[in-house]
């Protein structure tokens, strides 16, 4: 029978060991071949089973490449090539220092082994096109010297900002003098505004000058080239395709930039990152502002105000998932690696180890660039990770919120490690961290089991003395799974777990004294966390259900209203309950309920008497009649208003018989 997969496992000459059998159940592999060198004298193992029809795992990341191109080779002679997948378990589990627990290291490969034969997430793609037009903003010698460099490529427009020498014109580029004041857009969709624009006039004899000045300009180019030297036109401007910046600190930065931005003609496929359901989104209501979280964390700026939602420049986006991380609702929601795939490779990787090593294990989260690169160099130079820390890569660290947290808590973890590449990846995990600390404090927890690290710190011990809380179901969204897992982690939470302002969990207070029960808040809750009674005057609120929005806050005409950012674990933040109501007033002629009985009161006591139409006659009581009987009461009665005079009999045949 031939075997549908075959593990290839390679000691690195024989600087690690593994349990065969179990990383063969992991992997679900029907045989496993274990060489020293397979990147080296082995590999001929490698290249026989590419020739194969089994498909191959190679528990090697360091030589991917290689073996690739090894398969490309026997596709090229033979005509095919086995399946081919790589995993790296040496850099991350096999390489650990000396005194590392033998059992943990092969619990921690089971572990990356069991993890990565989960299903990859599929992110859709688009199309955009680049013709190539490029234009270069800055001083002239820079933004010629760049043209220079680019003209084969690509069509250039130069607009000098300096007062430099002018240069003869070239066939090959254009050449204008003028001010950026605006720029928007990306790769094949730029739009840039200019002031005191003036175009270079090539004709006549002598040295060549500007001619017009236009007070404003507008370009549009597929290609920004920014020469300025100042701040960049963008925020996170290295995320922005298309938009060249060059760091005047650096030298050889215009060779750098042409060599790129010469390829940036063509069609170019782009990720479209994010989901975005505009249905859930609670950014806005009738004009009332709410929730701007996404829009206080996005880098590159790629998401706007777009009325009652938000929306997202797809072309902007850079996929960093801070958006998601912070969406109270779900509307914005990750195609690349969502938030249930983190959730089941937590749970599949926690659940491997445990089964193998009998103990609880710890979890870092990482880039799958440079916190990838940190951990190899450790392994190889240093004592490598803690061998109870499972590391999990993802494309940004601005993906970890909290959810990301908590499900790992969830999911039998004892400690949750945040590997940050920078400053900036540090600064943008910090409220969400915050936030998961908070809720770890309010379940009599240490909050220093959420930490953000760097490298150095990978391969200390922790504490891993016992699990926060048993393992839950990490089924649902980010809220119920926060819900659960924090739950999970305290026997008994007797009041709600104080939050940070800010946070999407909470009540909300209504001052019973300026509510007056127009029921504005209700009708704009963008998550139906308010409603109404369906027989008397009242304010019912779903705990559980309300994500501090602050649309009820800022639509309120009393300013009744104050959020209160909390968590509620008990089964009442999962029920409505009256939040402020009152006895209706009821109709003075036929005793039908209406309006709110404390407004109707206040309403005839500031009229009554202080006003000239409710003085000296009976017109107040009006204001104690339900519709229907105010209406028959302005017609009808003695001295009503609108009563016309008493209607004339009707005249019969007798009456003019008898006249």
């Amino acid at each position: 029978m031939t075997p549908n997969k075959t593990l290839l496992l390679c000691t690195c000459d024989k600087t690690q060991s593994f349990s065969f059998e179990a990383l063969q159940a992991a992997s679900a592999a029907e045989q496993v071949i274990v060489v020293d060198e397979l990147c080296g004298k082995d590999m001929d193992m490698a290249a026989e089973h590419l020739s194969g029809g089994a498909e191959v795992l190679v528990a090697c990341g360091q030589q991917a490449a290689l073996f690739e191109r090894l398969g490309e080779d026997v596709q090229a002679e033979l005509g095919q090539s086995a399946p081919l997948s790589t995993i790296d378990i040496r850099d991350r589990a096999g390489w650990s220092a000396a005194n590392a627990n033998p059992k943990r290291v092969h619990a921690k490969q089971v572990a990356l082994m069991a993890g990565a034969q989960l299903p990859a997430s599929y992110a859709p793609a688009k199309v955009i096109q680049s013709s190539g037009v490029c234009c270069i903003v800055g001083p002239t010698e820079q933004a010629i010297r760049m043209a220079e460099l680019v003209q084969d490529e690509l069509g250039v427009t130069c607009i000098v900002n300096d007062a430099g020498p002018i240069q003869l014109p070239s066939a090959s580029y254009d050449v204008a003098k003028g001010k950026l004041t605006a720029a928007q857009g990306a790769l094949g969709n730029f739009k840039l505004e200019f002031a005191q624009l003036q175009t270079l006039n090539p004709a006549g004899r002598g040295a060549p000058g500007y001619g017009e000045i236009k007070a404003t300009a507008r370009s549009e180019c597929d290609v920004f080239i920014d020469l300025r030297g100042g701040a960049p036109a963008f925020p996170s401007y290295q995320k922005r395709n298309g938009y060249f910046w060059a760091d005047p600190a650096k030298t050889g930065e215009l060779e750098r930039i042409a060599l790129t931005a010469r390829e940036r003609v063509g069609e170019f496929e782009k990720t479209v990152y994010f989901k975005l359901e505009e249905s859930l989104c609670a950014h806005s209501r009738a004009n009332q502002p709410g929730c701007t979280r996404c829009l206080d964390v996005c880098p590159t700026e790629a998401i706007f105000s777009a009325g009652d939602h938000v929306q997202i420049d797809s072309d902007i986006c850079a996929g960093c998932g801070s958006c998601a991380a912070v969406c109270p609702t779900s509307a914005v929601t990750m195609n690349e690696t969502p938030f249930e795939s983190v959730t089941r490779a937590l749970d599949v990787m926690a659940k491997a180890y445990r089964e193998h090593a009998g103990e609880t294990p710890r979890l870092v989260f990482h880039t799958l660039g440079a916190g990838s690169e940190a951990i190899a160099y450790l392994a190889r130079y240093h004592d490598g990770l803690a061998d109870d820390l499972i590391p999990l890569g993802l494309e940004h660290i601005d993906r970890i919120g909290h959810a990301e947290i908590l499900a790992a808590f969830g999911a039998g973890y004892a400690e949750v490690l945040i590997l940050a590449d920078n400053e900036l990846d540090r600064r943008a995990v910090t409220a969400e961290v915050e936030l998961a600390q908070a809720m770890l404090i309010g379940t009599h927890n240490s909050p220093s089991r959420i930490r953000v690290v760097a490298a150095e710190e990978l391969g200390e011990a922790g504490d891993n003395a016992g699990r926060v809380g048993d393992p839950v179901l990490l089924v649902g969204g980010r809220r119920d799974v926060t819900r659960v897992a924090v739950s999970a982690m305290a026997d008994k939470i007797d009041a709600p777990i104080p939050l940070p302002l800010g946070a999407p969990y909470g009540a909300i207070e209504i001052n019973s004294d300026k509510c007056t029960l127009c029921l504005a808040c209700v009708s704009l809750c963008p998550t139906g966390a308010l409603g109404d009674h369906p027989d008397r005057p009242e304010v019912q609120f779903t705990e559980n259900a309300c994500v501090q929005c602050g649309v009820c806050e800022s639509t309120c005409p009393e300013t009744a209203i104050m959020l209160k950012p909390q968590l509620d674990l008990s089964k009442a933040a999962l029920s409505a309950r009256p939040l402020h109501g009152e006895d209706p007033f009821e109709c003075i002629k036929c005793g039908a309920p209406f309006g709110v009985a404390s407004t109707i009161n206040r309403i005839v006591e500031k009229l009554e008497n202080q006003h000239w139409m409710y003085t000296k006659s009976d017109n107040v009581q009006l204001i104690k009649m339900c519709d229907d009987c105010r209406v028959k009461a302005q017609f009808h009665g003695d001295s009503a208003p609108m009563a016309g005079g008493e209607r004339p009999r009707v005249r019969t045949s007798d009456d003019y018989l008898d006249s």
